[in-house]
């Protein structure tokens, strides 16, 4: 039996309050930063898998009371390249965007990345992190950030 992505997936805006914004350089595509993200698996509300995307691709623990949920989609067609991971004819994936604040203190901590995902990071301000986005929905959510975080 084949397991198949689900084209379901979070996109985690983790920052401190100073709003800089954690990116992380895909292992797959050097030069292509971006935020935590990750397809739901089965079973998994939304809340619980951008808990367990953040773990897996950073380290950092965070609840479910931490998450912001901005209760906002983006729907866009999944690379070619990434499509075998799908069942046939799925040709589309919804992000469900949520925020992370950590506190100041996180940005001198080193980040445990997944090495088989990513090959570094980097905290910027959210105006450089936006630019950095090799995605368009990433780099929309990055520039709402400070609308969208709570405090």
């Amino acid at each position: 039996m084949t397991l198949w992505k689900r084209p379901v997936s979070v996109l985690v805006v983790i920052h401190t309050p100073e709003l800089r914004v954690l990116l992380l350089e895909r292992a797959s595509h050097p030069g292509y930063w971006q935020s935590v993200t990750g397809s739901q698996e089965e079973g998994e509300t939304l809340v619980e898998t951008a808990i367990r995307e953040v773990a897996e691709e950073t380290g950092i623990i965070a609840g479910a009371g931490d998450l912001v949920d901005w209760r906002r989609t983006n729907t866009f067609e999944i690379f070619a390249e990434w499509r075998h991971r799908y069942a046939p004819g799925v040709t589309h994936n919804t992000e469900n965007v949520f925020s992370l604040e950590v506190s100041d203190s996180s940005v001198a901590q080193p980040v445990r990345i997944a090495p088989d995902e990513h090959l570094n990071y980097v905290w910027l301000p959210y105006r450089e992190a936006a630019e950095q986005c090799f995605s368009w929905s990433n780099r929309d959510a990055v520039l709402m950030l400070p609308d969208m975080r709570t405090g």
